[in-house]
């Protein structure tokens, strides 16, 4: 057994001095990732500053068309809030395909995107593991990989960012705002997941200590026609081969605007920024899908046993441009299973 101190903080500026002045010190909040870890032995805190009682956890709309969502606020209030499912269905749409209903109760906002990856590898405490102890090596990378990511790798780590709504968010040009030691700081959330280059063991900018208060979606009247499709080897609480956010807006069978992230496919949350720019102006047409899909996909370095990925990622692709374009609106987001999508 080993001691672990535990403090509850009552205001943020408070929990941010616990934490950065003790480097053996961590925030907790939900505990649904962060506990696994500590009891895999793959996280060692010495003490757990509690930031539930912070008030931080609103969700609500701005008058421009925007979202504000504390990071303490629970993925299933914010996947049932009207603002969201009305603005941003890929964002609810993300969220209920992330976890089951009663993980989803538990986790935060903040929490879910400063989970850990779920390599087996790093979370087994003793195969070698750039991410957990830097130098030792990528066992993945000649080991088991077939869940892991074709594009944003490195020699040094190749294993995938697991979250969902992080996805959807990437979509969406979301902002997160941080307070940290030194003071209050706003991050794009494309640049706030780092890949992993030479150093897989840092995954976002954010200094120890500084916590994260909040998201900001802007207003993006494109999302209200979105979706989140999600393709896993099961239909419920399984995370993901390959998933696509995606918005689309359509003028006289014209492109006007897209957004589109990838999940499941790379070492973090992945602006499709090549299909996009190659979607715009164009036709709703099957054939530009599927070129804007391997368009996307032309950098992917897979290894022999995620090799299918690749594919599968453009089959995804096309069957979310395909919905969207077809559909009278962005709807529920379809069903999926270990099937190909076409």
């Amino acid at each position: 057994m080993r001691p672990i101190a535990y403090l509850r903080a009552t205001d943020a500026a408070n929990a941010v001095e616990a934490v950065s002045t003790d480097p053996t010190s961590d925030f907790l909040a939900g505990g649904t990732t962060e506990v696994d870890l500590l009891r895999q032995e793959v996280l060692n805190p010495r003490r757990l500053v509690d930031i539930n009682d912070l008030p931080l956890s609103g969700i609500e709309g701005t008058p421009e068309g925007g979202l504000r969502i504390g990071a303490l606020a629970r993925m299933s209030d914010v996947a049932a809030a009207p603002v969201v499912r009305e603005r941003f269905p890929m964002l609810a749409q993300a969220l209920e395909s992330g976890a089951s209903a009663q993980l989803r109760n538990m986790a935060s906002m903040g929490g879910n995107l400063l989970q850990r990856v779920r390599c087996s590898y790093f979370r087994d405490a003793e195969s070698p593991c750039n991410k957990r102890e830097p130098g030792t090596g990528c066992s993945a990378i000649k080991g088991f990989s077939r869940g892991h990511a074709v594009l944003g790798t490195s020699e040094h780590c190749i294993a995938t960012h697991p979250s969902d709504v992080a996805v959807a968010l990437v979509a969406l040009d979301a902002r997160v705002r941080t307070l940290g030691p030194k003071g209050e700081r706003t991050y794009a959330v494309d640049d706030f997941f780092l890949v992993p280059g030479d150093s897989p063991h840092r995954e976002h900018p954010m200094e120890h200590g500084e916590l994260i208060t909040g998201i900001e979606v802007p207003a993006t009247p494109v999302a209200r026609r979105s979706l989140y499709l999600k393709v896993r080897d099961r239909a419920s609480y399984e995370f993901a081969l390959v998933s696509v956010a995606a918005a689309l807006s359509v003028a006289d069978g014209t492109i006007a605007d897209v957004r589109m992230a990838l999940g499941g496919v790379a070492t973090k949350p992945w602006r499709a920024r090549r299909a996009e720019d190659f979607l715009v102006g164009a036709a709703t047409d099957p054939d530009g899908f599927r070129m804007a899909a391997r368009v996307e996909m032309a950098d992917a370095r897979p290894t022999p046993l995620n090799a299918f990925k690749v594919e599968l990622a453009q089959r995804t692709i096309v069957r979310a441009l395909r919905t969207l374009s077809d559909g009278p609106g962005a709807g529920p987001a379809p069903r999926t299973g270990t099937g190909s999508p076409s």
